[in-house]
């Protein structure tokens, strides 16, 4: 059975769903915010609560990895792309080509893009940390300044310093 809850965070409305205990889900904005409203399931805050709590201590700046069940819906491919996300450590970032190269493919670049922008659980599978070959914010299904947001709330005094974006 799925289970949702919606909240607030510094980059808008979460909404965060759950299917038998793992997150299948997480965006941003409410249920009228793009989710698609028929597969939210019935609202939830206590069963999702360690959801929300790590939610929250992350965008406090106090948690900086998530220890939660996932089982976002998708292909074997893009399964293999949201793995790779999820090793792209805190503060840190990859480009698409990085990525393609992990997989064994730099002519995969466009289809692992492809894959990162269908990530369903967007912050704890951490696709904001994808960024262009020469270093450039490109593409967030959340938008650009959502992106640049979760970023620098990630990196370190070092590299606020000599930052791109």
């Amino acid at each position: 059975m799925r289970t949702h809850t919606t909240l607030p965070s510094p980059v808008g409305d979460l909404t965060v769903v759950a299917e038998s205990g793992s997150l299948v889900r997480l965006s941003m904005g409410g249920p009228k915010g793009g989710v698609d409203a028929g597969g939210l399931g019935r609202r939830d805050d206590r069963g999702l609560a360690a959801a929300v709590k790590q939610l929250e201590e992350y965008f406090r700046g106090s948690r900086t990895t998530f220890e939660l069940s996932l089982a976002p819906e998708g292909n074997s491919f893009q399964h293999r792309v949201w793995e790779l996300l999820m090793q792209i450590p805190y503060g840190q970032t990859r480009s698409y080509g990085d990525l393609a190269r992990a997989l064994g493919d730099v002519t995969l670049s466009q289809a692992v893009g492809a894959a990162n922008g269908r990530n369903p659980i967007a912050i704890v599978v951490p696709c904001h940390r994808v960024i262009g070959t020469d270093g450039s914010l490109v593409g967030y299904a959340g938008g650009l300044e959502r992106k640049r947001f979760l970023l620098a709330l990630e990196e370190s005094a070092e590299t606020r310093a000599g930052r791109l974006f």
